[in-house]
C-alpha cells in the first residue's frame, strides 16, 4: 500500500469534514486538482509551501483508493507527484493528525508509516 499526503489548515479539514467531502484549498481549486505528496516529498512540501503556519493537519491515503481521477505528474524539479482530479471523500483517509510547528517555522511530522 503507497501512502500519500494532503497538508490541509485544520478548520478547512473540519469544515470537510461536516462536508463529507474536500473540494481542495484555494491553490488546489485554482490549479484544477486537489494537490498530495508521497512520503519523500511530504516533507520538503511543507517547508516550501507551509512555513510559519499553525494549525496544520496531515491527512494520510492509501493511493489504491483512488480511481483513474488520481494522476502522478511532473511538478517540483521533474518529480512526480500525486493530483487528484475531483473531490475527496474524506472517509478515505486513513488517518489525520496534528502537523505542529516548532519555534522556527518547520513542522513536526508524525510516524507516517503508523
Amino acid at each position: 500500500m503507497a501512502r500519500i499526503f494532503k497538508i490541509v489548515p485544520k478548520a478547512m479539514w473540519q469544515d470537510a469534514e461536516a462536508a463529507g467531502v474536500f473540494r481542495g484549498a484555494p491553490i488546489d481549486v485554482a490549479d484544477g486538482y486537489i494537490h498530495f505528496s508521497s512520503a519523500d516529498q511530504v516533507r520538503e512540501t511543507a517547508e516550501k509551501h507551509f512555513s510559519g503556519q499553525a494549525d496544520l493537519l496531515l491527512a494520510a491515503f492509501d493511493e489504491s483508493s483512488f480511481d483513474s481521477n488520481l494522476k502522478w505528474e511532473p511538478s517540483r524539479d521533474g518529480d512526480l507527484f500525486p493530483h487528484l482530479y475531483g473531490s475527496l471523500d474524506v472517509k478515505l483517509a486513513i488517518w489525520v493528525k496534528p502537523l505542529p510547528m516548532r519555534a522556527d517555522g518547520s513542522h513536526v511530522f508524525p510516524d507516517l508509516d503508523a
